[in-house]
């Protein structure tokens, strides 16, 4: 795995994450992750629940997926579990970020973050900002 730099985690995002038995793969990512306050998260970074565009960079696809937990993943809606290969490498990145991630066919991808199309602590924190 090789990244551009590290990625941003909210500390709310964290907390519900560590709750989930099957996200104990992401524990190296969460690791290296910088916690931040979900209030403070910049604005372009991938949260839980984002509408992201992305680009697989190794096919040259392009797509929209929204990342969420396990227990709302939709493939067909296009809603992508943060454990399944592509939500766990997306998340914590920031827009124009890269990620190089091994896919369970022992493929590797690199994957870039084209637009965040929606990220829900933007959203509130716009809201509240009247």
């Amino acid at each position: 795995m090789k990244q551009d730099s590290s990625i941003t985690i909210t500390d709310l995002d964290l907390a519900r994450l560590g709750n989930i038995r099957e996200a104990a793969a992401l524990a190296p990512e969460l690791e290296r992750a910088e916690i931040v306050p979900f209030a403070a998260v910049p604005p372009d970074v991938v949260t839980m629940n984002s509408k992201v565009a992305f680009e697989d960079q190794t096919t040259g696809e392009l797509r929209i997926v929204t990342i969420v937990y396990p227990q709302d993943a939709n493939p067909e809606e296009g809603r992508i579990s943060v454990i399944a290969p592509v939500g766990s490498a997306l998340l914590g990145l920031s827009l124009g970020q890269s990620i190089e991630w091994c896919f369970p066919d022992g493929s590797p991808r690199t994957l870039r973050v084209v637009e965040l199309l929606y990220q829900p602590e933007a959203a509130a924190n716009a809201g509240l900002s009247g």
